[in-house]
This record gives structure tokens, C-alpha cells and sequence, in this order.
């Protein structure tokens, strides 16, 4: 059969492989940069252990293609590790050999997978008196060398769920308890079962450029870097990020809400109801903390910073409220009014205009107002009007009273470049925001911030802003990349991080996004991206509590019916 690879043509023999033709056109080189992970074919992402041309399809009896190949007409993109595609691969890859190292050295210890930190993964183990970091890493080392293919195998769900049960994990036996299937894939090495919701590399000595550091209570697996993937990431501690990821976890166990599973039993018994309202309460506690702490520095700007969809706008607006309880006269100025005129703004390489981008703010301007403001000089703020793609002056003139706290909301809001040297540090506080959801589907799949960011952005694009689920699965890359150039680097400098994520909202969000999901067809490009999200939330239960979530909630900024958006 006759395939295109990356554009070079092949013939595949019977039983080829995607790994065994990619040999064959010498694309298999023993380096990260260089070599693909997995294959995307008709829109679908395949193991490079996949095989296009099967000897049982072509017997005289029976000539027949498969599906994909059938779909795709032969054509076949390989997937390397600069692709969000092949990185989230490569990271499966991580965790299977890590969990099966853990299994080989201490065979009753519970290894989690927690957070990711910076470039690295953190994961908690207990039950393991004697664990080492390093003996875990050459422990790794040794899986990698020994370079053994990575198949997947198909079994009843039941007998999975009763081989998790016997060997004490409980919390995948439950998660598997809600599965629909039948059947299900899984990975195995003598003995080992696991599966981590997507494809793998075709072996294991695909895990290149990593290291392995010790951490409280853990470790933390290091990624390649991400502009040299050849080589392993300089990994820059997090503390601050770290710390609050260990307090949301701390949070969840006392909620006795750690995964999936917990949550759907909160469903199903209604006490998901008490859930909404703590975790409410929680959030204006935090708040109010946060106001506090503004307040005893004495600090007259607020810069509130935080990727898309982490409720950065309902986050400023629930500050000045609180803020206002301690006689503060909030004033809410948006970094998107500092916008340069679209027309000012020259393009990339591709021709477009890179909206996250420092540089398409008029940094300048903004450090120049803002050192006249807390001079007590009066300016006039701009407003950026998004129709005509330029800024426009509306007679909005500022000057702040004595109790006056300006909070200024934007995703660069902790880029240094915005604030001039000689502004005194005191009068300054920084605020990260983000929802770092420490909910797992078990406790070797944990749930990636982004994942929720993106059900949050689809559904709230659709709800108010008439946007097709396509539209904004197409942008996600881009929006992903933007923030780990402009935003991230920047998240330590924050005098606190707030995690803007509610341990109920998964089930909420599924009633919202699930019906957008089904008109998604198998050509559309962004299927395979639908069939990630479905993957996870099909485990999720369902919950139609909308009348308990209240108007300030930062959910509310994504479902709609935000008190904040009301004029």
C-alpha cells in the first residue's frame, strides 16, 4: 500500500509498522529534536506501533483497508516532541516508567502524580520508609535502556477493575466502576497494568533528556527543555507555586474530594450542594485574607495577573469588594485598554498579529500613568475599542484619594517591563491567579490546569461570545504558547498565588460543554482534541446545580450569570 509520510512516499509491507516505515525512511536519528513520538492520521493521533496494512486485511478473501487509512488517503503526520501533541505523549510515556519503577522498588508504596512545577512533574509517594531519589532514577534509567516495545492490549473492564482491587488500588477500581465500556486498553510489563487516557511512545527508550530531583514527601521528574528538547530543562524551583498547590491537595483530603470518584459520590448523594458552598466560602475567605494583606502593606496598586480563563475578572472585582470593607475606594483599569492600535502592530513570520504579546501593550504609557497616579497627578485613561482595533479616548479622568487602591487586571500583569524603576516597592502588591485544580481522575492521572482552563474558555466563548467549539480548540495552541513566554516565567514574583479553581466544577461544566461536544464530527480538526476532553469527562458525573452556585462565583464568569457583568 502506497503511504505518504511527512510528505515521502512509501510502499508498506504487510505488518510494517509507522515505527518499522519511519526507520525505512531514515527519520528515526536517537534524538528528541529530531524524532517523531506519534503519528496524527485523519485527524486522529495513533501509536508509531500502529500497523497501516495488516496481514488478515489482505487475504484473497478479504482485501480491505483500515479506517484511518481509508480516511486519510494514505497520508500520515508525524508528531515530534515540539508539538503539544507529542509532548503530553511524552509525558505518559514518563509516568508509565515511572510507576512501573516505583512498582519494581517498592512494590507496596503509593506513588501520585500532584502538579507540574515550572518544567518539571512533582510526585508524592508514601509507603515507601526507604525511598531515594536517585535509586528511582536509575531504577528509570534501566527501564529506558532496556528499550521494550510499549503495546497496548484490550480487557474487559471488570477484569481490570478486579485486578485493582487485589492489588490495594482502589482508587482506579473506582474510577473504572464508572466507565461505560466494556473493554478497555491498557499498558503491561510482566505483570504491570496501567493506562494514562492517551497514546504512548512506541518504546520506552523514547524517553530521552530527563533527570530525576528530590522533593518533600516525593520528587519531581524534570522535562527536556522546551527550546532544546536534547537536553534536559534548568529546573528553577517554585516555591511559592508549590506551596500552593500542597495546600490545595491538603484541601481536597479535608473535603474528602481527592478524585473523581469522590466527586461523583458527592453527586450522587446531593452533598455536592454543602461542597458548592464551602468551596465558596473558602474562596471569600481567601479573599478577604488577601485584602488584608494589601491593606497592611499600605500598597496603592494591585497588578493582577494570570492566564486565560482563571477568572482574573471576577478575582479583581471580589478583591475590591473586599477591599471596600476595609474603607478602600477600589478602581479597576484593565491592561486590554493599553492595547497599541492594531495597526501599529506588526506581524509575525505567519503574517499574524500575536496577541499575547508583550510588545502589543503600550508599555510605555502604562508605567508613565501610573507613576502620575500615585503621585497624586490627575490623567486621563484610555479605552480600547476592540470593533475599530485602535484606542480611543472617552473623558475618563483619574486622580487618586487617599484611600483609593488601583487594581489593575491583565494576563502581563507581572511582567516587570510595566512598572518604572523608581516606583517605591511597598506601593506595589502582585497577584497571581490561577486554578490550580488538584482534583485527579486516580492517583496516577491528575487533571492538568489547562484542561480545566480550556472546558472554562469553550463554554464561556459560546455563552457570551458566540463562539463554535472549533474557534477556540483552533486558538488553544496559541494561547498556550503565549502564556509560557509571557505569563508563567513570571508567576513567582507574585506576593500571592490564589488558586481560582472549586472541586464541584467539573460537574458542572459538563452539563454545559457536553452538548456543544456531540456536533463535533470525526473530519472537523479539532476532533481529536474533543475526544481528549470527552475521555476525562465521560467519568465525570453530571450535576445540575446552577441555582446553587452564587452570583460572585468565579464560576459564574463562565456559565453565565455573573453579578460582576450585570450593568
Amino acid at each position: 500500500m502506497e503511504l505518504y509520510i511527512d510528505g515521502k512516499k512509501i510502499v508498506a509491507e504487510a505488518e510494517e509498522s509507522l515505527l518499522d516505515l519511519a526507520k525505512r525512511l531514515d527519520l528515526i536519528k536517537g534524538r528528541l529534536s529530531t524524532d517523531p513520538i506519534v503519528a496524527k492520521i485523519a485527524g486522529r493521533v495513533f501509536t508509531l506501533n500502529y500497523i497501516p496494512v495488516r496481514k488478515k486485511d489482505q487475504t484473497p478473501d478479504r482485501k480491505s483497508i483500515r479506517t484511518a487509512m481509508a480516511a486519510s488517503g494514505g497520508v500520515i503526520n508525524l508528531i515530534k516532541y515540539t508539538d503539544p501533541i507529542g509532548r503530553d505523549a511524552y509525558t505518559r510515556t514518563a509516568q508509565f516508567i515511572i510507576f512501573l519503577a516505583l512498582k519494581r522498588l517498592w512494590p507496596d508504596a503509593q506513588g501520585s502524580m500532584n502538579c507540574t512545577i515550572g518544567q518539571g512533574l512533582y510526585f508524592k509517594v508514601t509507603g515507601a520508609a526507604d525511598f531515594s531519589a536517585k535509586r528511582l532514577e536509575e531504577e528509570v534509567k534501566r527501564i529506558t535502556d532496556e528499550n521494550f516495545p510499549l503495546y497496548r492490549r484490550r480487557m474487559q473492564t471488570k477484569d481490570l477493575i478486579e485486578y485493582y482491587k487485589s492489588i490495594g488500588q482502589t482508587d482506579k477500581a473506582e474510577l473504572l466502576s464508572y466507565r461505560k465500556k466494556e473493554r478497555i486498553d491498557v499498558y503491561e510489563n510482566n505483570g504491570f497494568l496501567d493506562y494514562f487516557y492517551g497514546e504512548m511512545a512506541p518504546s520506552t527508550g523514547f524517553l530521552r533528556s530527563w533527570d530525576i530531583i528530590s522533593a518533600p514527601e516525593g520528587f519531581i521528574f524534570i522535562y527536556p527543555d522546551a527550546k532544546d528538547p536534547d537536553r534536559v530543562s534548568d529546573y528553577v524551583g517554585s516555591p511559592n507555586f508549590f506551596s500552593m498547590s500542597s495546600e490545595s491537595k491538603r484541601w481536597c483530603e479535608l473535603m474528602e474530594c481527592e478524585t473523581v470518584s469522590d466527586l461523583n459520590r458527592l453527586v450522587e448523594s446531593g452533598k455536592i450542594r454543602e461542597l458548592i458552598r464551602v468551596n465558596e466560602a473558602l474562596h471569600e475567605k481567601k479573599f478577604s485574607k488577601i485584602a488584608d494583606m494589601i491593606c497592611e502593606r499600605g500598597a496603592k496598586a494591585v497588578m493582577l495577573a494570570g492566564p486565560s480563563s482563571s477568572g482574573k475578572t471576577t478575582s479583581a472585582n471580589r478583591l475590591a469588594t473586599q477591599l471596600r470593607v476595609h474603607g478602600k475606594s477600589p478602581i479597576l483599569i484593565s491592561l486590554d485598554d493599553y492595547y497599541i492600535d492594531r495597526d501599529k502592530i506588526i506581524p509575525g513570520p505567519d503574517g499574524k498579529i500575536d496577541l499575547e504579546h508583550i510588545n502589543t501593550i503600550d508599555t510605555e504609557l502604562f508605567g508613565k500613568q501610573l507613576s502620575e497616579l500615585l503621585r497624586g497627578e490627575e490623567v486621563e485613561l484610555p479605552s480600547f475599542d476592540f470593533k475599530l482595533g485602535r484606542r480611543i479616548y472617552l473623558g475618563h479622568k483619574l486622580r487618586l484619594k487617599d484611600n483609593s487602591v488601583i487594581i489593575v487586571e491583565g494576563i502581563h500583569g507581572l511582567n516587570p517591563i510595566l512598572l518604572p524603576k523608581e516606583l517605591p516597592s511597598n506601593l506595589i502588591f502582585k497577584m497571581y491567579v490561577s486554578p490550580l485544580l488538584p482534583l485527579s481522575l486516580d492517583y496516577h492521572n491528575r487533571i492538568p490546569t489547562s484542561y480545566l482552563r480550556l472546558l472554562r474558555r469553550t463554554v464561556r466563548d459560546f455563552e457570551t461570545r458566540g463562539a463554535s467549539v472549533q474557534r477556540t480548540l483552533s486558538m488553544w495552541d496559541s494561547v498556550r504558547r503565549g502564556e509560557e513566554k509571557w505569563i508563567f516565567p513570571y508567576q513567582e514574583n507574585a506576593d500571592v498565588i490564589f488558586n481560582s479553581s472549586t472541586l464541584y466544577e467539573l460537574a458542572v461544566l459538563k452539563k454545559h460543554i457536553f452538548p456543544l461536544l456531540t456536533v463535533i464530527e470525526a473530519s472537523d480538526e479539532c476532533y481529536d482534541q474533543v475526544r481528549a476532553i470527552v475521555k476525562i469527562l465521560n467519568y465525570v458525573h453530571e450535576a445540575d446545580v446552577d441555582d446553587e452556585i452564587p452570583p460572585t462565583s468565579i464560576v459564574r464568569e463562565f456559565i453565565g450569570g455573573n453579578s460582576f457583568y450585570r450593568k
